[in-house]
């Protein structure tokens, strides 16, 4: 299929992962994505542990439906090449630090001067504007000053960073909203091209919403609680039988009904200690002990069951070997095989979210340093002679 968004061009001049995460997605769904990277070293995620025979699985992953050619875009002759790529490009992604370009001599007048009605993506660690704009922005510093790792962990441990990119897949979404917006004001409502401003702490930010509430009504400073971080209980991490744990969720006064049912309390529904979720709040620890008791008289495969037959929401807590064996993924294609020319054949995350009409697909990933270089240059207008004087100059 060809997607929705074929024909759309972005162009990505970006590193690592947040704004080619979003040249990916746009990329699953048909857009043409033309990514730039630096000649003879490419994109540091080529890079990244762990690796197999030197190939980058990470690489491999973040690269999906992208084509790939070298320029340098800190030399005059590069930034003219680029500035001739960026003709017939509809986004641009970048995320280097905020003034970078401008220091190259590519500001956004030169950009527009090239493409006036072009989408300008910018991502970065702070944002364009304010005093830490210049500071370099990375995923873990960036999770850190957006407040979220203050609140993760438990209550007598130090904070916890999370153990994957998480600030930067967030932010990745938000800036392909960006870009989908934009497009969508410039195309549907007759706009002009314009720039997105897309900060790593800030994207994180936007998802604490009840704790930024909170502190302005109330003062509170929201600490962390471990696996009590809920404002509804029963709410936890519960281990049964046989070792193996599940995550229960009983976060309305229907469903704990439904739950108290089940472990024989049917007093609790009536109980006004009990039956409305203000005042299970202040019983929390009794409440999480009786659920913990009654679970772990069952295996996991058992209290699967009897959660799923009462409408008690429940969940193994999965592994991605458990993941990659659950029938649920295998229905729905959440993981899919790609064709790789070093794996042979690599699985991915599927395409999120899924249309009935025009359904996204991954068609490549981890195009090797360079490969399109002949296609694309080609087909810009570069005879195979300038090709190779660009080459022997380092230009690409």
């Amino acid at each position: 299929m060809a997607g929705p968004l074929k024909g759309l061009k972005v162009l990505d001049i970006a590193t690592v992962y947040a704004a080619p995460f979003a040249a990916a997605i746009l990329g699953d769904y048909g857009a043409d994505v033309l990514k730039v990277e630096v000649p003879g070293r490419g994109d540091p995620v080529r890079g990244f542990q762990p690796m197999w025979h030197d190939e980058s699985i990470p690489w491999a992953t973040i690269s999906r439906n992208k084509k790939t050619v070298t320029l340098d875009l800190r030399k005059e002759k590069g930034q003219e090449v680029f500035l001739r790529l960026l003709a017939d490009h509809d986004v641009l992604f970048e995320n280097f630090r905020p003034g970078t370009l401008e220091k190259w001599g590519i500001p956004i007048e030169r950009i527009r001067e090239a493409n006036p009605n072009i989408i300008v993506v910018s991502v970065s660690g702070y944002g364009q504007t304010g005093p830490r704009r210049e500071k370099a922005g990375f995923g873990t510093s960036a999770t850190a000053f957006s407040g979220y790792t203050y609140i993760n962990g438990d209550r007598d441990r130090p904070p916890l960073s999370p153990p994957i990119s998480l600030v930067d897949y967030v932010t990745g979404l938000f800036a392909t909203i960006g870009a989908v917006v934009a497009l969508y004001h410039r195309d549907a409502l007759g706009g002009e091209g314009q720039e997105a401003d897309v900060s790593l702490y800030e994207s994180m930010f936007r998802m604490l919403e009840n704790m930024v509430a909170s502190y302005d009504i109330l003062g509170s400073v929201m600490e962390r609680k471990g696996n009590d971080n809920s404002a509804s209980v029963p709410v936890g991490t519960f281990q049964t039988a046989d070792r193996k744990w599940m995550v229960l969720t009983a976060s309305t006064d229907r469903t704990f009904y439904r739950l108290a049912e089940l472990m024989g309390r049917g007093d609790m529904i009536t109980d006004t200690r009990y039956s409305t979720n203000k005042e299970r709040e202040t019983r929390r620890d009794e409440l999480m002990n009786v659920v913990a008791d009654w679970i772990k008289q069952y295996s996991a495969s058992e209290i699967q069951v009897l959660c799923d037959n009462h409408g008690v929401p429940i969940s193994p807590i999965y592994s991605i070997e458990d993941i990659f064996q659950d029938p649920q993924y295998q229905a729905r294609d959440s993981i899919v095989e790609v064709e790789h020319a070093s794996f042979g054949k690599i699985k991915l995350p599927g395409v999120v979210p899924r249309f009935t009409k025009t359904p996204g697909s991954v068609k490549n990933t981890g195009s090797k340093l360079g490969e399109h270089n002949l296609e694309v240059y080609t087909q810009l207008g570069f005879s195979p002679e300038e090709i190779q004087d660009l080459q022997r100059e380092g230009i690409i």
